[in-house]
Protein backbone atom coordinates (compact mmCIF):
# COMPACT_ATOMS: atom_id res chain seq x y z
CA UNK A 1 0.00 0.00 0.00
CA UNK A 2 1.76 3.07 -1.08
CA UNK A 3 -1.05 5.70 -2.30
CA UNK A 4 -1.10 8.54 -0.42
CA UNK A 5 -4.65 8.89 -0.25
CA UNK A 6 -4.77 6.58 2.22
CA UNK A 7 -1.70 5.99 4.13
CA UNK A 8 -1.05 9.91 4.16
CA UNK A 9 -2.86 11.50 7.27
CA UNK A 10 -3.02 14.97 5.26
CA UNK A 11 -4.88 13.16 2.58
CA UNK A 12 -6.84 10.99 5.05
CA UNK A 13 -8.43 13.88 6.61
CA UNK A 14 -10.16 14.60 3.75
CA UNK A 15 -11.28 10.93 3.33
CA UNK A 16 -14.33 10.49 5.49
CA UNK A 17 -15.83 14.32 3.85
CA UNK A 18 -15.96 12.71 0.29
CA UNK A 19 -17.37 9.52 1.85
CA UNK A 20 -20.18 9.95 3.69
CA UNK A 21 -22.75 6.30 3.65
CA UNK A 22 -24.64 6.34 1.00
CA UNK A 23 -26.73 3.73 -1.38
CA UNK A 24 -23.78 0.75 -0.55
CA UNK A 25 -24.22 1.87 3.07
CA UNK A 26 -27.88 1.32 3.68
CA UNK A 27 -27.83 -1.70 1.47
CA UNK A 28 -25.35 -3.73 3.59
CA UNK A 29 -27.12 -2.60 6.61
CA UNK A 30 -29.96 -4.36 5.51
CA UNK A 31 -28.24 -7.01 4.27
CA UNK A 32 -26.36 -8.35 6.95
CA UNK A 33 -29.66 -9.66 8.28
CA UNK A 34 -28.92 -12.27 10.97
CA UNK A 35 -24.84 -12.99 10.59
CA UNK A 36 -23.64 -13.12 14.00
CA UNK A 37 -19.77 -12.48 12.57
CA UNK A 38 -18.62 -9.99 10.42
CA UNK A 39 -14.92 -9.17 7.95
CA UNK A 40 -14.96 -6.09 6.37
CA UNK A 41 -12.19 -6.29 4.55
CA UNK A 42 -10.13 -2.91 3.48
CA UNK A 43 -12.53 -1.01 5.76
CA UNK A 44 -10.39 2.07 5.43
CA UNK A 45 -11.57 4.57 8.26
CA UNK A 46 -14.48 2.00 9.31
CA UNK A 47 -17.56 3.94 9.57
CA UNK A 48 -19.44 0.85 7.98
CA UNK A 49 -17.67 -1.20 9.99
CA UNK A 50 -18.58 0.28 13.56
CA UNK A 51 -22.42 0.19 12.37
CA UNK A 52 -22.26 -3.60 11.66
CA UNK A 53 -20.60 -3.77 15.32
CA UNK A 54 -23.99 -3.28 17.32
CA UNK A 55 -24.54 -6.85 18.55
CA UNK A 56 -22.06 -8.58 16.19
CA UNK A 57 -18.27 -9.81 16.52
CA UNK A 58 -16.89 -7.62 13.84
CA UNK A 59 -13.62 -7.58 12.81
CA UNK A 60 -12.30 -4.49 10.81
CA UNK A 61 -9.09 -5.05 8.32
CA UNK A 62 -7.14 -2.32 6.32
CA UNK A 63 -3.51 -2.04 5.36
CA UNK A 64 -3.25 1.54 6.02
CA UNK A 65 -2.17 2.47 9.42
CA UNK A 66 -3.36 6.26 8.85
CA UNK A 67 -7.01 5.21 8.11
CA UNK A 68 -7.02 2.48 10.72
CA UNK A 69 -6.03 5.14 13.18
CA UNK A 70 -9.18 7.15 12.60
CA UNK A 71 -11.62 3.51 12.44
CA UNK A 72 -9.78 3.03 16.62
CA UNK A 73 -10.78 6.25 17.25
CA UNK A 74 -14.25 6.71 16.12
CA UNK A 75 -17.04 6.71 18.34
CA UNK A 76 -17.87 2.97 18.89
CA UNK A 77 -14.44 2.17 17.61
CA UNK A 78 -13.76 -0.19 20.96
CA UNK A 79 -16.71 -2.72 19.84
CA UNK A 80 -14.47 -3.51 16.63
CA UNK A 81 -11.32 -5.57 16.27
CA UNK A 82 -9.25 -3.73 13.93
CA UNK A 83 -6.23 -5.47 12.05
CA UNK A 84 -3.72 -4.21 10.33
CA UNK A 85 -3.59 -6.43 6.87
CA UNK A 86 -3.43 -6.68 3.40
CA UNK A 87 -6.63 -8.40 1.46
CA UNK A 88 -3.89 -10.87 -0.79
CA UNK A 89 -2.39 -12.32 2.51
CA UNK A 90 -5.15 -11.81 4.94
CA UNK A 91 -5.34 -15.20 7.38
CA UNK A 92 -7.06 -14.85 10.86
CA UNK A 93 -7.70 -18.00 11.33
CA UNK A 94 -11.30 -17.74 11.98
CA UNK A 95 -14.86 -17.82 9.97
CA UNK A 96 -17.54 -15.51 9.68
CA UNK A 97 -21.14 -15.09 8.84
CA UNK A 98 -20.16 -12.34 6.35
CA UNK A 99 -17.58 -10.98 4.11
CA UNK A 100 -17.60 -7.41 2.75
CA UNK A 101 -15.20 -5.62 0.49
CA UNK A 102 -17.20 -2.41 -0.23
CA UNK A 103 -15.80 0.85 -1.46
CA UNK A 104 -14.37 -0.24 -5.02
CA UNK A 105 -11.65 -1.47 -2.81
CA UNK A 106 -11.18 -5.06 -5.16
CA UNK A 107 -10.02 -2.47 -7.78
CA UNK A 108 -6.73 -1.78 -6.23
CA UNK A 109 -5.39 -4.81 -6.71
CA UNK A 110 -3.81 -4.68 -10.14
CA UNK A 111 -3.39 -7.74 -11.85
CA UNK A 112 -5.11 -11.01 -12.14
CA UNK A 113 -2.91 -12.87 -9.72
CA UNK A 114 -3.35 -10.04 -6.75
CA UNK A 115 -7.61 -10.29 -7.62
CA UNK A 116 -7.53 -13.65 -7.01
CA UNK A 117 -5.42 -13.62 -3.95
CA UNK A 118 -8.39 -11.24 -2.54
CA UNK A 119 -10.69 -13.68 -3.79
CA UNK A 120 -8.57 -16.64 -1.57
CA UNK A 121 -8.86 -14.90 1.68
CA UNK A 122 -12.58 -13.88 1.17
CA UNK A 123 -13.04 -18.12 0.99
CA UNK A 124 -10.85 -18.73 3.63
CA UNK A 125 -12.71 -16.60 6.00
CA UNK A 126 -16.05 -17.61 4.82
CA UNK A 127 -18.21 -19.84 7.93
CA UNK A 128 -20.61 -22.70 6.36
CA UNK A 129 -23.60 -20.90 5.40
CA UNK A 130 -21.49 -17.90 5.01
CA UNK A 131 -22.40 -14.84 2.60
CA UNK A 132 -20.15 -12.73 0.80
CA UNK A 133 -20.70 -9.06 -1.57
CA UNK A 134 -18.13 -6.76 -2.75
CA UNK A 135 -18.36 -4.33 -5.49
CA UNK A 136 -16.55 -3.20 -8.49
CA UNK A 137 -16.98 -0.62 -11.01
CA UNK A 138 -18.48 -1.78 -14.61
CA UNK A 139 -15.74 -0.89 -17.18
CA UNK A 140 -18.43 -0.90 -19.87
CA UNK A 141 -19.65 2.36 -18.29
CA UNK A 142 -16.41 4.27 -18.74
CA UNK A 143 -17.11 5.98 -15.40
CA UNK A 144 -13.22 7.62 -15.55
CA UNK A 145 -14.11 9.19 -18.77
CA UNK A 146 -16.14 11.71 -15.53
CA UNK A 147 -13.02 12.02 -13.79
CA UNK A 148 -11.65 14.95 -15.68
CA UNK A 149 -11.25 18.49 -13.70
CA UNK A 150 -14.24 20.08 -15.22
CA UNK A 151 -16.61 16.89 -14.44
CA UNK A 152 -14.97 16.43 -10.96
CA UNK A 153 -14.45 20.49 -9.21
CA UNK A 154 -16.51 20.42 -5.82
CA UNK A 155 -16.30 22.38 -2.51
CA UNK A 156 -15.99 20.27 0.54
CA UNK A 157 -16.51 21.53 3.88
CA UNK A 158 -13.62 20.91 6.40
CA UNK A 159 -14.30 21.08 9.95
CA UNK A 160 -10.80 23.16 10.22
CA UNK A 161 -10.29 24.92 6.70
CA UNK A 162 -13.80 25.94 5.81
CA UNK A 163 -14.29 25.04 1.66
CA UNK A 164 -11.81 23.45 0.35
CA UNK A 165 -11.71 23.04 -3.46
CA UNK A 166 -11.22 19.45 -4.82
CA UNK A 167 -10.76 18.05 -8.21
CA UNK A 168 -9.45 14.69 -10.01
CA UNK A 169 -7.82 14.13 -12.81
CA UNK A 170 -7.61 10.85 -14.73
CA UNK A 171 -5.99 8.53 -18.15
CA UNK A 172 -6.31 5.01 -18.92
CA UNK A 173 -4.14 2.46 -19.98
CA UNK A 174 -5.71 1.16 -22.96
CA UNK A 175 -3.05 -1.75 -22.73
CA UNK A 176 -3.47 -2.78 -19.40
CA UNK A 177 -7.03 -1.36 -18.78
CA UNK A 178 -6.00 0.51 -15.74
CA UNK A 179 -6.68 3.78 -14.65
CA UNK A 180 -4.55 6.44 -13.09
CA UNK A 181 -5.98 9.30 -11.25
CA UNK A 182 -5.27 12.29 -9.60
CA UNK A 183 -6.94 13.68 -6.32
CA UNK A 184 -5.76 17.50 -5.53
CA UNK A 185 -7.18 19.17 -2.38
CA UNK A 186 -6.76 23.18 -2.41
CA UNK A 187 -7.39 25.50 0.58
CA UNK A 188 -8.27 28.93 -0.13
CA UNK A 189 -7.36 30.55 2.99
CA UNK A 190 -3.47 29.72 2.59
CA UNK A 191 -3.37 28.33 -1.04
CA UNK A 192 -1.64 25.00 0.42
CA UNK A 193 -2.61 22.01 -1.84
CA UNK A 194 -2.34 18.41 -1.02
CA UNK A 195 -2.28 15.51 -4.15
CA UNK A 196 -2.17 11.94 -4.55
CA UNK A 197 -2.34 9.50 -7.54
CA UNK A 198 -3.93 6.02 -7.83
CA UNK A 199 -4.29 3.37 -9.74
CA UNK A 200 -7.63 1.07 -10.10
CA UNK A 201 -8.31 -1.77 -12.52
CA UNK A 202 -11.69 -2.25 -13.41
CA UNK A 203 -12.48 -6.08 -14.17
CA UNK A 204 -14.90 -7.30 -16.84
CA UNK A 205 -17.82 -9.52 -15.12
CA UNK A 206 -16.65 -12.48 -17.30
CA UNK A 207 -12.84 -13.21 -15.60
CA UNK A 208 -13.87 -11.80 -12.43
CA UNK A 209 -16.65 -14.94 -12.30
CA UNK A 210 -13.73 -17.36 -13.63
CA UNK A 211 -11.51 -16.06 -10.63
CA UNK A 212 -14.35 -16.67 -8.43
CA UNK A 213 -14.82 -20.07 -9.36
CA UNK A 214 -11.96 -20.93 -9.37
CA UNK A 215 -11.75 -19.63 -5.44
CA UNK A 216 -14.40 -21.88 -4.81
CA UNK A 217 -16.88 -19.12 -4.46
CA UNK A 218 -20.91 -19.86 -5.75
CA UNK A 219 -22.51 -16.38 -7.09
CA UNK A 220 -26.04 -16.52 -6.06
CA UNK A 221 -27.14 -13.44 -7.32
CA UNK A 222 -25.54 -10.56 -9.81
CA UNK A 223 -26.40 -6.99 -8.90
CA UNK A 224 -25.77 -3.96 -10.97
CA UNK A 225 -26.06 -0.98 -8.22
CA UNK A 226 -26.70 -1.03 -4.69
CA UNK A 227 -30.58 -0.46 -5.34
CA UNK A 228 -30.70 -4.38 -6.00
CA UNK A 229 -31.01 -4.02 -9.62
CA UNK A 230 -29.90 -7.54 -11.38
CA UNK A 231 -26.88 -7.10 -13.36
CA UNK A 232 -26.71 -6.04 -16.57
CA UNK A 233 -23.73 -4.92 -19.36
CA UNK A 234 -25.41 -1.08 -19.50
CA UNK A 235 -25.19 -0.80 -15.38
CA UNK A 236 -22.21 0.93 -13.50
CA UNK A 237 -21.61 -1.55 -10.83
CA UNK A 238 -20.62 -5.02 -10.63
CA UNK A 239 -21.71 -6.61 -6.94
CA UNK A 240 -21.50 -10.80 -6.60
CA UNK A 241 -23.09 -11.87 -3.84
CA UNK A 242 -22.61 -15.60 -2.98
CA UNK A 243 -21.52 -18.15 -0.60
CA UNK A 244 -18.69 -21.07 -0.68
CA UNK A 245 -18.78 -23.92 -2.68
Amino acid sequence: MDDRLYIDPELVQFYDLENEGGEDVDFIMQFVGAARSVLDLGCGTGALTVMLAHGRAVTGADPAPAMLDVARKRPGGDHVEWVEGDARSLRLGKSFDLVLLTGHAFQVFLTAEDQRAALDTIAAHLAPGGRFIFDTRNPLAREWLEWGPDDSRRTIEHPTFGAVEAWNDAVQDEATGIVTYDTFYRIPIDGRQFHARSRIAFCEKEPLAAMMAEAGLVVDRWLGNWHGAPYTPGMDEIIPIGRKA
